[in-house]
């Protein structure tokens, strides 16, 4: 084998892709370009006018482009075109299209539906919050496009509603999103159910190791198609910064202020990183007479759903989210966003502001950040490759915060206060040591000898400690070395640190 037969083919902007094509040069049928033309697009954008030839060719295809540049259809339309011809059988679907969200999997089921008029395609949802019944009997009565969530995709298939051996098409969207959220394994226990000779089509935004191997493993020969460099947002977005105090009555006040202060603003996402904080922050906004609705990962589907339906009609223009709006919701009008919090992935950043700015729109985005801030910044200038300015004032025009290793000191110096009142309070009752307060003295004196073994046993030194007695049981021995490991030191949990870690401590 060659060794040029060993590395994936790449299609990237800087080579002669005929982006000023249009839709009837790329191979589409008569029917899929009839509907495009009705819904009023004429030129493919960078990514479907490279992946679509592709894709009809029955190659694998790994896309990776920056949100808001038309992933959808790179894989939509050319499915269609393909389920033409065939038909589906009962609880074997022909194509599969696996979504992290249910937001993103019903904004697919909306595609298919628009492009998809003037054909007889059968398409079913699965989704969590939907009733199981309704979605046995699509499958039953046969599909020719599933698109689902990995967990309750899992969790039909293990009731046995549902076969995967006859897929020809995968299509993964958003992988490095799945791999924030767990499903990796999900994914890759998918994987082996579908046959070995299917077709793989993988999108993502960004291309860390993991989803690296994942492609690797899942992908044969793939064609890489790159419109733009990882992690990188839209020039047609304006970014700044709003320098303000931690507390969380005065982010608020920043952000009021900001909202009132945006005099072309439309409409706005406000994104926070804990759901708990949306569902403060919606109240609040909402006590002052800001029209805003609220969408988190723990509302039913109907509330989600209805939540996102009044913003896009503009009945309520500010939608307070955690990220679970931050990838691939096409609402193309949004003016602004605001990041309430800056998020704890730089990855993030890059989703969260590409809902603004979209298809040639001008759009704007203005992050609240605090002096404890400054890496979580740091790493996502970084990513992107530059420098963010601040809006009127910066950090250092704020009043001198207390510093982390004071605050860090006053809450230690706190805490052993608080023992040391407990153990004085215990010795003024029995002038005895408490179990729990460890003094810093040297080996115990005769005058100490009453003292309970185990608090001299703690003060001695490790190579001085009681040897055990022979014969002892097994869980003695494992009680009395439990602290003796000196084995290797444990390296953390990688990359991906849960958000609640990485959150500074406010104290106060």
């Amino acid at each position: 084998m060659a060794v040029d037969e060993l590395i994936p083919p790449r299609v990237t902007a800087s080579e002669e892709a005929p982006y000023a094509m249009s839709f009837a040069e790329l191979g589409l049928s008569e029917k899929v370009l009839t509907a495009v033309t009705a819904a009023g697009y004429s030129t493919p954008t960078p990514i479907q006018a490279q992946a679509i030839p592709h894709v009809l060719a029955r190659k694998d295809v790994l896309g990776i482009a920056q949100t808001g540049t038309g992933k959808t259809a790179a894989f939509t339309l050319p499915m269609l075109t393909i389920l033409e011809t065939g038909r589906a059988r009962a609880r074997m679907p022909r194509t599969l299209i696996l979504e992290p969200t249910r937001e993103l999997a019903a904004q697919v089921e909306e595609n298919f539906t628009r492009y998809g008029v003037n054909q007889k395609l059968s398409v079913a949802l699965l989704i969590g919050g939907v009733s199981f019944g309704d979605q046995d009997a699509k499958i039953t009565r046969g599909v020719d496009v599933l698109i689902a969530t990995p967990g309750r995709l899992l969790d039909h298939v293990e009731r046995g509603k549902l076969l995967l051996t006859g897929v020809e098409l995968l299509v993964i969207d958003e992988a490095d999103r799945m791999l924030d959220m767990g499903f990796i394994p999900d994914i890759e226990r998918i994987c082996k159910l579908v046959p070995f000779t299917r077709q793989t089509l993988f999108f993502t935004a960004t291309m860390p190791p993991e989803i690296t191997r994942i492609s690797e493993q899942f992908l044969h020969n793939p064609v890489r198609v790159e419109v733009s460099r990882p992690a990188t947002a839209a020039t047609t977005i304006t970014q700044r910064l709003i320098a303000s105090n931690p507390q969380d009555f005065e982010k608020r006040e920043t952000l009021r202020r900001l909202i009132k202060g945006a005099t072309d603003l439309q409409n706005a996402i406000v994104f926070c990183n804990r759901k708990r904080d949306v569902a403060t922050l919606h109240k609040s906004l909402q006590k002052h007479g800001f029209p805003a609705v609220a969408l988190h990962g723990d509302m039913d589907q109907y509330a989600r759903m209805a939540a996102l339906e009044s913003f896009r009609t503009g009945e309520n223009p500010i939608l307070v989210a955690s990220d679970v709006a931050a990838r691939g919701l096409d609402i193309p009008a949004v003016s602004h966003v605001f990041n309430f919090d800056v998020p704890t992935h730089a990855e993030d950043y890059v989703h969260r502001i590409g809902r603004t700015g979209r298809a040639g729109r001008e759009g704007a985005s203005f992050t609240i950040v605090t002096r404890h801030d400054d890496k979580l910044v740091a790493a996502i200038e970084k990513l992107t490759g530059q420098s963010i300015a601040f809006e009127g004032p910066g950090l250092d025009a704020l009043p001198p915060g207390e510093p982390r290793e004071e605050r860090r000191g006053r809450r230690d110096d706190k805490r052993s206060g608080s023992s040391r009142g407990r153990s004085e309070r215990g010795r003024g009752r029995g002038d005895r040591p408490q179990r729990g307060h460890a003094e810093a003295e040297p080996l115990p004196t005769p005058e100490a000898a009453e003292a309970p073994r185990d608090a001299v046993r703690r003060q001695r030194p490790r190579d001085e400690a009681e040897p055990v007695r022979p014969g002892a049981p097994e869980r003695e021995v494992r009680r009395r070395h439990r602290d003796d490991d000196d084995g290797p030191q444990v390296k953390g949990l990688g990359d991906h640190v849960p958000a609640f870690l990485l959150r500074p401590a406010r104290i106060g």
